[in-house]
């Protein structure tokens, strides 16, 4: 009898002896890992004891599911322990997976004869193969008792976005995986994925100068794997500029093509990659050049020119990789760049994420690509500081949002044709079914401002607050009885309405009873309103109708502004998709914008101009009425004479 040792060798290197595609593959003849050189890492790390999972966020067509392959077939050959795969679906597991794995087993000869029984053993199950003593289970995510009848030492889940989130109320499937390992010391697991939707940001690293994912809040990010991700070391695939010779990240902000509104024809033949260093232009045939050299570089890290990273990675025991779909051999750039602007002209929303998400390998945010980001909103900010009262502004309006703990209050001024100014903004802090945080909004609302008095408020009633059987009182409503002249009670339409803005009046009070004194309340087109501010903010600077912020705004209100995006299903149906957690100050700024429309500001004059032709008079407008009341210095009666017309 003839011993015959054997030596843990990396995954990769194991597949580059052992595995060999058959003449109906893409690539006949011995694997080559090198092909794909951004998963090596990942495979590796499932040997490195610092690390108890790896994560792998990628697009499609990245090689991950052969990475896989390498990673078990090593496992079972120098190393053998029970081994569990879980896929999204059971289909995807016995109709996909597990032709694979056997395919893997033939590819291999020191695993085919580790095989109890040989191939056509009834032994060897659809979902239960045994190999070197041991076994390897293949389960889906749809079935708690696969993930928690085998304990396992080795853990693999594939497109962790796609599994049910709570599996048959018995938690995270994650969870239930890894507490399968809790018995084997050298336990490790393995979670691959493209990722699916979130926001996140870009920084740069001071260390590497590379442009980096930022850590976004868990609220902002849908993505499992992408939270995964966030957790690890967080390495970025970066590949060097053929021009410059400094590192970059690729991404999709870095594929370009010729035109505004091209093609897809014209996309894919002008399609290229642009360093985001210095601008300069590669083409897909770079790309292997490129992915030669590529090396994976965390936050804190520096690289040199050479591709030399230094310095230590973030301490944790998760071992994070992100890699763009741009570096896929492959697919070509031409095609990821047609595919995606065919998606755009479509305007189907699920294609340009399966776009963004697939071919990419980022997180997909409503709006990518349509929408300014928060820090463009930025460029709206004028020459004044918060509080002041710049010279055009000829009326106040102030707009509140009520929530449950807080009433969130925002003040424009507005000036000729709908020229605004951001004056102030804040929250009034207390419970609001209480009257202490409506005196105040009281007092705020009869403080002038540099002498110049709020000319309309306009508070949102679509959120009343207590409970009906605790608080018969409507607050919002009450409140806005004892000011009949200045405050308007507004609710927005999540549908389209036949006109932006409408009157309606209630005639019974909170209790079901005959009103004392009726009620308006502005029916507010929601989409309507929210587009007109997405608007302004492309308004160009110093021309009549800009839009202005102080100069001393916060971020915050400025992410904000941009938190939702207008998305359009392919019924047609107009929705806002909700990019950040908080949106106050769009929903305020959407009523200003009502408020403007109301005042006429669009027909407002400056103070030096001569006033218009003189209108005929405004009588009471029906509920579907929509006619504005015009306004200016000199002319007409001030709109607060004007009862009829609010």
């Amino acid at each position: 009898m003839r011993l015959v040792t054997t030596r843990r060798m990396t995954p990769d290197d194991w597949a580059r002896r052992h595995r060999r595609y058959g003449p109906d593959t893409g690539v006949p003849g011995p694997r080559r890992p090198d092909l794909t050189p951004y998963v090596i890492p990942f495979a590796r790390a499932f040997s490195d004891p610092r690390y108890r999972r790896s994560v792998l966020v990628c697009g499609a067509q990245q090689g991950k599911t052969d990475t896989l392959l390498d990673v078990v077939g090593e496992r079972l050959d120098n190393h053998p322990a029970p081994i569990i795969y879980v896929g999204p679906s059971r289909e995807f597991v016995t109709d996909m997976f597990e032709p694979r794995l056997v395919e893997l087993f033939r590819q291999a000869p020191s695993l085919a004869s580790k095989m109890l029984g040989g191939f056509a053993s009834k032994r060897q199950k659809k979902t239960l193969k045994r190999v070197s003593g041991t076994t390897i289970r293949l389960a889906h995510a749809g079935s708690s008792v696969s993930l928690m009848s085998t304990p396992c030492a080795l853990a693999l889940v594939d497109e962790y976005d796609t599994l049910l989130r709570d599996v048959q109320k018995r938690g995270d499937p994650l969870g239930l995986i890894e507490a399968r390992g809790l018995t084997y010391a050298e336990f490790v697991s393995g979670v691959c994925s493209t990722p699916s939707r979130g926001n996140v940001e870009v920084y740069t690293d001071p260390a590497s100068g590379l442009e980096l994912w930022a850590p976004a809040p868990t609220a902002d990010v849908e993505s499992g794997i992408w939270l995964l991700f966030q957790t690890g070391t967080r390495f970025h695939w970066s590949w060097p500029c053929l021009h410059c010779g400094e590192y970059f990240v690729p991404r999709f902000a870095c594929l370009k093509w010729h035109g505004d509104r091209p093609s897809p024809y014209e996309a894919r033949e002008t399609a290229h990659l642009t360093c985001s260093r210095c601008g300069g232009v590669h083409h897909d045939k770079d790309k292997a050049e490129m992915n030669r050299r590529g090396v994976y570089v965390a936050p804190g890290q520096s690289i040199a020119r050479d591709g030399t990273v230094t310095g230590d990675p973030p301490q944790t025991s998760t071992a994070s990789f992100w890699v763009s779909g741009l570096a896929s051999p492959f697919v070509t750039w031409n095609q990821r760049a047609e595919d995606h602007v065919r998606n755009v002209r479509l305007g189907d929303m699920d294609r340009i994420r399966t776009s963004i998400n697939s071919c990419f390998g980022e997180l997909y945010s409503p709006g990518t690509g349509e929408l300014p980001e928060w820090d463009d909103v930025l460029k709206h900010r004028g020459d004044y500081a918060r509080g002041e009262l710049p010279e055009g502004v000829l009326a106040l309006v102030m707009t509140v949002d009520v929530q449950r703990d807080r009433l969130i209050v925002a003040i424009r001024g507005w000036g000729a044709r709908a020229t605004s100014w951001l004056i102030d903004w804040g929250e009034i802090n207390g419970e609001t079914t209480e009257l202490e945080v409506w005196d105040q909004l009281i007092d705020l609302m009869q403080t002038p401002l540099h002498g110049m008095p709020l000319r309309a408020v306009l508070i949102d009633s679509g959120f009343r607050p207590g409970l009906k059987d605790d608080l018969p009182t409507h607050r919002v409503y009450d409140f806005c009885r004892r000011f009949p002249r200045s405050v308007r009670a507004c609710r927005g339409s999540s549908w389209p309405m036949r006109v932006p803005l409408m009157r309606s009046r209630i005639e019974v009070d909170s209790r079901g009873g005959t009103a004392k004194y009726g009620l308006q309340i502005l029916r507010l087109d929601t989409d309507h309103w929210k587009s007109w501010v997405h608007e302004r903010l492309r308004w160009p600077l110093g021309e009549p109708g800009a839009w202005y912020l102080p100069r001393d705004v916060d971020e915050e209100y400025a992410k904000q502004i941009v938190s939702e995006v207008r998305t359009r299903a392919p019924s047609g149906r107009v929705t806002w998709a909700q990019r950040f957690k908080e949106n106050h100050a769009l929903d305020l700024e959407a009523m200003q914008a009502a408020a403007g429309y109301l005042l006429g500001a669009h027909r407002a004059r400056e103070r030096s101009e001569s006033p218009p032709l003189r209108e005929p008079s405004v009588e009471r407008q029906e509920a579907t009425s929509t006619a504005p009341v015009s306004w200016h210095d000199a002319g007409r009666s001030s709109f607060w004479e004007r009862e009829r017309d609010w």
